[in-house]
Formats: structure tokens, C-alpha cells, sequence
């Protein structure tokens, strides 16, 4: 996959639930990367959705990404992709970035479910979470393997962006710093 471009890219925030937070091993980190790049997919015009693993069992997203996200897609499945409404989104065109909880699971699940369609998926490795982190790096280590890029916060960014001299440059740069 070349170079993330705001202009084909979507950010699906996965399961950011506070019922799951709660064991999420440094979970107001993974809370406050996902604040991070729902805040640059806003200004750069870059769409955003949400899912919701049973929403009536477990609530709904926490509410500092929630008023941000209108769109949510709520879900039985672990693999995203399997919800038609979540895929339909997915598929409306560019690389598919994730972020959210656990990464073992819903993270995983979705995204190798996204490239068995054939889409372009990468994974911010520091804005997702497990339970313990010997399962976030083995979900990482294995979605490499099967073709997921995967980035970092600052990569996502700075790919978004491309330049430094356009206006969003100095308005997101403390995101960053």
C-alpha cells in the first residue's frame, strides 16, 4: 500500500465502549489517539464511523469520540465486515484506518475481514488496545503478516497532511507534539 491520502481514507473507530474501556490495558491512551484522529478526520473532511459491539448490552461509544461520531454501526459480529451497512461503508472507496478495542478481537477480526473483500486496511498501532498487551502485539505481529499495514499516529497524520504549508498543518500539529 503506498501512502495514506486524506482524499481516499476512512477512519472506523471500533468498539470504543466504556464497558470494554475498563480493561483495556492503558485504555485513556488508546481513547485519547482515537480522540486524536477523529479530530484531524474532521478537519481534513476524511469520513468517520463508529462501531458498537451490542450496544444495548455493553453501551455505546464513550462519549468523547460518541458526539463526534454520529455514525455508528452497531454489531453482532467480531468482524465488522460482516455487518452489510458497516461493509457498504467500507467499501465507498479508500483505505479502510482502524482504531479502537481489543485489538485481538473486533480490531483483528475487521480488518483481515475488510482485506478478504479486497480493501486497503491499515491499523494505528498506538491507538488500539487489549486487555493485556502481549495480545495487542500478537494481533499486530499477525495482521502484518496477512497484508495490513500498520502505523502509527504520527504516520496517519503526516500522510494526511502531505505538506506542511496548508492551513490544517499548524492547527493539527499539537496533536502531535
Amino acid at each position: 500500500m503506498p501512502l495514506m491520502n486524506a482524499a481516499r481514507s476512512r477512519l472506523a473507530v471500533i468498539d470504543m465502549q466504556a464497558r470494554l474501556l475498563k480493561a483495556i490495558h492503558r485504555g485513556d491512551h488508546v481513547t485519547d489517539a482515537c480522540r486524536k484522529l477523529l479530530t484531524a478526520a474532521e478537519r481534513l473532511g476524511i469520513p468517520a464511523a463508529a462501531t458498537e459491539q451490542n450496544p444495548a448490552g455493553i453501551g455505546p461509544t464513550v462519549a468523547p469520540l460518541a458526539e463526534r461520531l454520529p455514525l455508528r454501526f452497531p454489531k453482532a459480529h467480531f468482524d465488522a465486515s460482516n455487518e452489510p451497512a458497516f461493509l457498504d461503508w467500507a467499501r465507498a472507496g479508500g483505505t479502510v484506518v482502524l482504531c479502537g478495542v481489543e485489538s485481538h478481537v473486533c480490531v483483528l477480526q475487521t480488518a483481515l475481514g475488510l482485506r478478504a473483500h479486497g480493501l486497503a486496511v491499515a491499523v494505528v498501532a498506538d491507538a488500539v488496545g487489549s486487555r493485556h498487551p502481549d495480545s495487542r502485539l500478537a494481533a499486530l505481529e499477525r495482521l502484518r503478516r496477512h497484508d495490513v499495514e500498520i502505523v502509527t499516529l504520527e504516520m496517519t497524520l503526516f500522510e494526511w497532511l502531505e505538506r506542511y504549508d496548508r492551513p490544517e498543518f499548524r492547527e493539527l500539529l499539537p496533536l502531535i507534539k
